[in-house]
């Protein structure tokens, strides 16, 4: 299992879905999760304007406080090939695939650490986001 921490990497996903959600793009295709600020890359076309990025934070921070139960199910290999992308996953992930839930608001194969609800990701902010040849990133931490 990665060594993530579990509050960056569980936020992680709520911004993963909210991009999904709000700009209809994948998820990020590279991320470094730290515990005092992190970043996810995407591909992009274009930057965010100040009310995008005033959204997106919003959209994660209502999530939060909704409280959404974070847990984990199994399913066979195949299942996950036609439900999910696994180009992230390690070769070696196995036959049983583990797939972290954020409520209904997300689902997505993962191998690392996660907290139980999304109340204790605390308040999400984004510290900037930047763009280059088609690489949208966005750096982000979290706060009491």
């Amino acid at each position: 299992m990665k060594n993530y921490d579990p509050k960056m990497h569980t936020a992680e996903h709520v911004l993963n879905q909210t991009m999904v959600r709000m700009f209809n793009c994948d998820r990020c295709f590279s991320a470094h999760i730290n515990k005092k600020k992190s970043k996810c890359d995407y591909h992009f076309d274009r930057s965010l304007s100040d009310d995008e990025i005033r959204e997106i934070e919003s959209r994660i921070n209502k999530i939060i406080k909704e409280d959404l139960p974070v847990t984990e199910e199994f399913i066979s290999r195949e299942d996950a090939m036609s439900a999910y992308n696994l180009k992230r996953l390690p070769e070696n992930a196995g036959d049983k695939i583990r797939i972290v839930k954020v409520g209904s608001y997300d689902a997505c194969p993962c191998i690392g650490p996660h907290i139980s609800t999304t109340a204790d990701i605390e308040q999400f902010h984004i510290v900037s986001s930047s763009y280059h040849d088609g690489v949208l990133r966005i750096r982000f931490k979290l706060s009491i």
